[in-house]
């Protein structure tokens, strides 16, 4: 488990040290919730133009409360673990590149990625378009590295944040599909 650490912060070490005066405010902007939100609101228009209106209702009402979920396990799962954000550990709080204030104390898992992933997997499953799956993909992957580039999280923190997430989609997939089949039965 210790050779995983260090790999860790290996890893984070490198990637939050490429950086540019190009890409520092991309980055922070896309590591800003707020940013999400016209994206978020953009899918639900889609699903109500595209969907009749009950399977509409149903995938917003799956989305919301798979992230709501997400976002809650996450803080769970970050508080339960307790493992410091590279900006807190002191073996590397001087050489952290640093773009946000400092935030909570703990990092593993993360918040960004769970609820990015869950929300790119679950409204991929229900949208069912490739160009859809694989821009909401990249968009996902870009919010979740841009939380190593700002010094926040380390990569385990984004992989086992986006598996988490992952999951979660996952479970809500099924329930979407037991409801749907009750609705359109």
């Amino acid at each position: 488990m210790e050779k995983l650490i260090e790999l860790d912060m290996k890893l984070f070490t490198l990637l939050n040290g490429w950086h540019s005066d190009f890409f520092d405010p991309i980055m922070v902007f896309l590591s800003k919730v707020w940013v999400w939100v016209p994206l978020y609101l953009a899918v639900m228009v889609y699903l109500f133009v595209t969907k009749k209106w009950k399977v509409a209702l149903l995938a917003v009402v799956t989305i919301v409360l798979a992230y709501l979920a997400s976002e809650h396990i996450s803080v769970f799962i970050k508080e339960s673990v307790a493992r410091f954000r590279p900006c807190e550990e002191p073996l590397l709080a001087d050489s952290v590149r640093m773009l946000e204030p400092h935030g909570s104390l703990y990092g593993f898992v993360s918040g960004h990625a769970c609820n990015t992933f869950c929300f790119a997997a679950l409204s991929s499953l229900i949208i069912r378009k490739r160009l859809y799956t694989i821009l909401i993909f990249i968009w996902a992957s870009s919010i979740s590295y841009s939380r190593i580039y700002v010094g926040k999280h380390y990569p385990a923190d984004i992989i086992g944040g986006a598996l988490l997430g992952l999951l979660i989609a996952y479970l809500f997939w099924l329930i979407y599909k037991s409801v749907y089949k009750k609705l359109c039965s």
